[in-house]
């Protein structure tokens, strides 16, 4: 059984005094760890005070790091720092990083290299356009970037990866592919790790569902076979509704 995660995205979002509001609130009333991994992602000039104060069952990440242990790169943030903060997870990938700042595969598998050297586990987002989508070609550009993203990680990195099948198309518009359409690519996802590495790796790994997840649908979602959690970007930033999307991964 794969042990259900969900990861809040805050991106943009939150000050400080907002943020360790949020993890007051949540610490005391997530379940278990033992029963689904609990993850808030937030903006980096606050995880340490974040991990200074989550609870034993609540678990802080990144949202972006650099493949580069330092250097002159203005803006960046860099593994050996977040390692040192003490996060345990970073968002690599996520489709906004790829449109909005032209991150390529190359990049990305880079930085997924990076975070495994420095003890972090990623999210890797991988995921479509409509124009993709309406074309029927879905699967054949996620197992692209699937292909790219991990190439030269071994097995047991890999399992211990956190995929999340993010459609361009649904994120922050409301619009939420079907919880069939969503297993259905998360299946063909788990198939390309089976053919790049075995039937073990690919039933360990985790593979998540984002894009407009809210308490409303997040039940649906986690009923079906091969979603084992979500990357929840507006609605995690309420704490009550955050936990109503944990509580339903117990329930998987």
């Amino acid at each position: 059984m794969r042990k259900p995660i969900i990861a809040g995205n805050w991106k943009m979002h939150k000050t400080r005094d907002e943020a360790l509001q949020f993890v007051y609130s949540v610490n005391m009333k997530v379940p278990s760890k033992e029963y689904v991994e609990s993850v808030v992602c937030a903006q980096s000039p606050v995880l340490r005070d974040l991990v200074k104060r989550q609870g034993d069952n609540l678990r802080i990440g990144a949202q972006n790091m650099h493949y580069l242990d330092s250097g002159a790169y203005t803006g960046e943030i860099s593994a050996p720092l977040l390692e040192d903060v003490g996060v345990s997870y970073v968002i690599i990938g996520h489709s906004e990083r790829r449109a909005y700042y032209n991150e390529t595969d190359a990049a990305i598998n880079k930085k997924l290299h990076q975070a495994f050297r420095y003890g972090i586990t990623p999210i890797l987002c991988v995921g479509e356009s409509l124009e993709t989508r309406e074309a029927g070609e879905t699967d054949a550009f996620v197992k692209k970037q699937v292909v790219a993203d991990l190439k030269g990680l071994g097995s047991e990195q890999v399992k211990e990866l956190v995929i999340a099948y993010e459609p361009i198309w649904a994120i922050g518009t409301g619009k939420t592919a079907t919880a069939e359409m969503a297993n259905d690519t998360i299946k063909a996802i788990r198939n390309v790790v089976r053919d790049l590495y075995d039937e073990e790796t690919a039933d360990t790994m985790r593979i998540q569902y984002g894009g407009s997840v809210k308490p409303a649908n997040v039940d649906e979602l986690l009923s079906m076979s091969d979603i084992d959690g979500a990357l929840v970007g507006g609605a995690s930033l309420d704490p009550d509704s955050f936990l109503v999307l944990v509580n339903a991964a117990v329930k998987k």
